[in-house]
């Protein structure tokens, strides 16, 4: 006799297992308007920030500060992340946090080289 399981073990209410199984969320064009919106007020700060000499190495860091909000946003929306299980934001919040890591490790780098010595 077969191992039969019911319907109550079956179900997974994360959606961890099979999380391409996982219900659809449809996006109201409203909504891509607003993230549209958001992206372009970001460009725009992005070329603001362009024509502002900011103290010591502060320009670079804002520039990506900035760069990265916007990646945020094209990941959570078009991406369409905020709506998947926890494992797929788990997997891309990782690769953004190695992102970020990497270019904090790169910065470290080049801020503490000797300035004009080479």
């Amino acid at each position: 006799m077969a191992h039969e399981v019911s319907h109550d073990q079956a179900h997974d209410p994360s959606n961890v297992v099979n999380p391409e199984h996982g219900e659809h969320h449809i996006v109201s064009p409203l909504q891509y308007c607003f993230v549209f919106g958001a992206l372009l007020i970001g460009t725009a700060i992005t070329v603001g920030a362009a024509f502002v000499d900011l103290p010591g190495v502060l320009n670079p860091v804002i520039a990506l500060a900035i760069a990265c909000t916007k990646a945020v946003i094209v990941i959570l929306f078009f991406m369409h992340v905020k709506y998947q299980s926890r494992l797929v934001k788990l997997t891309v919040g990782a690769g953004f946090f190695t992102f970020i890591v990497l270019i904090t490790m790169t910065l470290l780098d080049y801020m503490s080289r000797a300035w004009g010595m080479w």
